[in-house]
Order: C-alpha cells, then structure tokens, then sequence
C-alpha cells in the first residue's frame, strides 16, 4: 500500500491516527520511531526551523522541498500543512502536482487570505476568504490530483471569531467540493467549541483536530467522538528543541565546558544509528565488492 493510500484508510478507520509536527526529516524520523501515524509537515515548524515568522515568508518551492525530505526520510504518511495554498486556484493545482511528486500522502489548505497570520499569534488579524473562493481551490485540489493524495480542508472560522454556526456551514461546503476530511481548528483554552462543532456534524467526511491551545482535550477525552479520526500535535516537537537546546547552551555556558552535561546528551553511536551510517556502510560494502568481482580477469580457457 502506498502511504496516499494508507492515509485515506486511516481516516475511513474508526481508530483515531496520531500525528506529530516535524521540520526536517530527522523530527520526522524521531515521530515514526516513537511509533506515530504519520507526520504533520508543519508551516509554522518549517518556518521556525529557519527563524522567520509563519507569514508565508517562505516561498512554495521551500516548503515542498521540507516535505520532501521528510518524506524521503520516513515510511509513514507525511500531510503537509500548506496554508492557503500559496495563492489561488492556480497555485494550488501545481502545488498538489509537485506534493505528489515528492510522495507526499496528504495536503491541508485553509480558508484564510494570503500572506497569513499563524492563527495563535496574538493581535493577529484572521481574514476568512469567501466560501466560493475557497470551494474552488478545493476542487482545484481534488483535480489537479492524479495520486489519491488525501485533500483536507482547514477552516479557520472560530480562529477568526466567527461562530460554530458559521464553521459547520463552511465545513460542509468544502465537503461538497470535495475535501476527504475537515481540519477544524481553535484558539480557545478549552475545547468547549470544538465539541459544540463535533456534536453538530452530521457529515460522515472525519474530523480533525488540533490542540495545541486546549491541551486538556487527551486522547482519552477525544476517543468520545467517533467523528473525529485524527489528532495532530503540531508544534510539540520544535517547541521541545528550542527549550532543550537553551538549557544546553546555558548550562555550557556557564559551566565553561560540556563535562557536566555529556552524560545526558544523546551517544554519538545514536546519532550515527539515525542518520543510517551503518545502511550505508553495508551499502558501500557490497557494491565495492561487486565492482571488484566484475573487474577481476576472466579464467584463461584451456583448450
């Protein structure tokens, strides 16, 4: 099974799939050896990784080659968290192209205008486009679309303080164009709304969600809602490198070397077991020892 096709059966599945953000194909290497779903090729994790805001900075071409590398790097499915699409309806199409040729297994887009806002950065205006505006790049998606890639829709209505009421109305016409699943997303510390949103659906599209900011809606809790099918994790991982590399640097600091920490950091051997340093030394080796066989002489043939 191919991973576009392994992604749709997840979401067709009742069991919920767990996602985690990456930036890179190392954090996405370490998501599939902790034994998650798949990996969720975050915006704003791409963005931080080369320390400009998650305002589409970055240029289309940018966030296609992390994916890319992601993907190269794990056997699970990668969906990648690609904005608005990076334009209109035209940019969508290739983008969806050149994701498929990179492997990937999924792509979200979201109803918001570009450039964007992250949608939990404080102060932050949170523009929706249109409903038709937003319909169309959905069935761009859904056409430019030769590999099954999974098309999933982000509304960001309650993001932008708009109503459950709204949401679910925008939710449902972005199913009717076609999207495979429903992201929907909220800023609120708890998850009040989002279930107001889960136990109005009606829909069988499945549900996504993502909470970073209600932290308290667990697996546990979530499992109480067959219609959400996925959880995504979405910028655990670059948040826990940023803490982990400041209390190294600080304690290097000021401890004027790295005696005290080296017992806690990760072996070198570990280091080289990620990256595939003993595939390749096997790679290596067989392919010299074939190209040295080729090359000896041939037996002299007696008469």
């Amino acid at each position: 099974m191919d991973k576009a096709a392994a992604l749709r059966e997840m979401l067709a599945t009742p069991q919920l799939t767990r996602l985690v953000g990456a930036h890179n194909g190392l954090t996405a290497r370490l998501v599939e050896l902790e034994g998650f779903q798949g990996v969720w090729a975050s915006s704003l994790e791409v963005s931080a990784s080369h320390a400009v805001p998650d305002a589409n900075i970055l240029t289309m071409t940018e966030y296609v080659d992390a994916a890319r590398n992601m993907n190269d790097s794990v056997a699970i499915p990668v969906v990648v968290d690609a904005d608005q699409g990076y334009g209109g309806v035209a940019q969508v199409a290739r983008l969806v192209r050149m994701l498929e040729d990179a492997g990937i297994a999924g792509v979200a887009i979201e109803d918001k205008s570009f450039p964007k806002a992250n949608s939990l950065l404080p102060g932050a205006r949170q523009e929706l486009v249109s409903i038709p505006e937003f319909r169309a790049k959905i069935m761009a998606a859904r056409d430019a679309g030769r590999t099954g890639m999974a098309v999933i829709a982000r509304t960001e209505a309650l993001i932008a303080g708009r109503s459950v009421a709204e949401a679910l109305e925008r939710a449902s016409a972005y199913v009717d164009a076609g999207a495979d699943a429903i992201l929907i997303h909220s800023r609120a510390s708890t998850p009040v709304e989002i279930v107001q949103f889960v136990c109005q659906w009606r829909s069988a599209a499945p549900l996504v969600v993502v909470p970073t900011s209600y932290p308290s809606f667990t697996e546990e809790a979530i499992r109480r809602y067959p219609a959400i099918r996925m959880v995504i994790y979405a910028n655990a991982v670059i948040r826990a490198i940023i803490s982990s590399v400041r209390s190294a640097l600080k304690e290097i600091g000021a401890s004027g070397g790295i005696e005290t920490i080296s017992p806690r950091l990760v072996s070198l051997e570990e280091v080289f077991r990620l990256q595939g340093a003993a595939e390749l030394a096997a790679w290596e080796d067989r392919y010299e020892r074939e190209g040295a066989r080729m090359t000896e002489p041939a037996p002299e043939r007696t008469a």
